[in-house]
């Protein structure tokens, strides 16, 4: 039988044969299926014609299942149990979730926010699996619908519509120079970063384009190093007095470690946003909710305490 063919019975009658057969009994299982008594009869008169068989034969006040109507009971009782699951609302435990989760993220967030997140992400979801691919921002609608991403982690471009999205905090940018630089000591000045050999680490096209804009009417900066990764500079930060221009907790984060001075920047800036976006198919999702949740309040949390900390924003 084809499924269209399937789709056109009335499947209803199979759990109505059930009922029947539990209860022996048309008023009995009248009252089950909250019919009047002739309307269940009326039912079993369907179920006899799709079934082709009398099914029950009467003794006394009971219906007595025939073979065919056990032997289909019995061959039912899964396929109804799993549909009475899948339709009983039940309350989502990431404990017992192992599903495969796949995020785009920025460098940036690779480095200084998602780590903070991780640990909480696996205490709540031990059998989850996480994968994250590089985001791509002139194919975000894309990777979030046909390439199955199911949520990204970036400061957008620009609107974000028809995708969801909720803001993680404000980021800001700071620089960076060795204990060995001439301005490592003394206030870093405007005509001192324009002048200085620059290096620009894990900051998009967007956020450098906030950056230009801010700096419309200097001169252009001598740009000798753009990476993602702050491990390019750090080779050749000694060789030359170069400033490090990097989002301010990725500053905060690496400062002490790698002996560098944090200067904040000599012109007005103001904070981006970071957000967590998706695509509505992943909207009602138990588990992408969980899991949106879970990295909202975790990143949330660490940007907020980070600009609390050292006023980074």
């Amino acid at each position: 039988m084809e499924l269209e063919e399937i789709y056109r019975r009335d499947l209803n009658l199979l759990v109505a044969l059930k009922v029947l057969v539990e209860e022996g009994s048309v008023s009995q299982a009248a009252v089950r299926l909250n019919l009047s008594q002739s309307a269940t009869s009326r039912v079993l008169g369907r179920l006899r014609d799709l079934l082709g068989d009398p099914l029950f034969t009467r003794q006394g006040q009971r219906i007595i299942p025939t073979s065919k109507a056990l032997e289909i009971c019995k061959q039912i009782d899964a396929p109804l149990e799993s549909f009475r699951q899948l339709l009983t609302p039940s309350e989502f435990n990431p404990y017992y979730c192992n599903e495969r989760f796949l995020i785009a993220t920025t460098d940036y967030a690779m480095q200084t926010i998602l780590p903070y997140a991780l640990p909480k992400v696996y205490q709540q979801a031990p059998n989850i699996s996480l994968e994250f691919a590089p985001l791509q921002h002139e194919n975000l609608f894309k990777q979030l619908s046909t390439d199955k991403v199911d949520m990204a982690i970036c400061r957008p471009s620009g609107s974000v519509s028809p995708l969801h999205q909720d803001i993680l905090g404000p980021v800001g940018v700071s620089c960076l120079v060795s204990k060995q630089h001439p301005l490592a000591d003394k206030p870093l000045s405007l005509e001192d970063y324009i002048h200085a050999p620059h290096a620009m680490i894990a900051i998009s096209n967007g956020v450098k384009s906030l950056l230009d804009a801010a700096l419309v009417n200097q001169k252009p900066r001598r740009m000798v190093l753009r990476a993602y990764h702050l491990e390019a500079a750090l080779a050749i930060v000694d060789a030359m007095p170069l400033i490090i221009t990097v989002p301010a907790d990725l500053a905060y984060l690496v400062a002490e470690r790698y002996d560098l001075v944090i200067k904040p920047l000599p012109f007005a800036f103001t904070p981006f946003d970071y957000s967590l976006i998706w695509h509505s198919r992943c909207d009602t999702s138990e588990s992408q909710q969980w899991l949106r949740k879970v990295l909202k309040q975790e990143c949330g949390e660490l940007i907020a305490k980070r600009i609390e900390d050292v006023g980074l924003g």
